[in-house]
């Protein structure tokens, strides 16, 4: 094949791609900071803080993947369309 046919499979750092990478990241970060997060107050409904600390993250944790894989299929499509790398 030429040169001119083929596609680049050389990974290129995007912005988009920047901010998948902390989507992912940021769950681990928050979790192994366990100093941020040692402690029972303030306390929600009755629950330690320590406790709906970590169940929130559950949720948010389930909001940056899913904010991560649409970005990345936007990121994929634009690619398969000629868009930028």
């Amino acid at each position: 094949m030429s040169e001119d046919t083929e596609v680049s499979r050389e990974p290129v750092v995007t912005p988009v791609r920047v901010v998948i990478g902390l989507c992912l990241v940021a769950p681990f970060v928050a979790m192994l900071w366990v100093g941020s997060y040692t402690k029972t107050d303030p306390d929600f409904i009755g629950i330690p803080f320590f406790y709906w600390y970590q169940m929130a993250w559950v949720l948010i944790s389930t909001l940056l993947t899913v904010t991560a894989y649409k970005l990345w299929q936007r990121d994929q499509r634009g690619r398969r369309e000629g868009g930028t790398k």
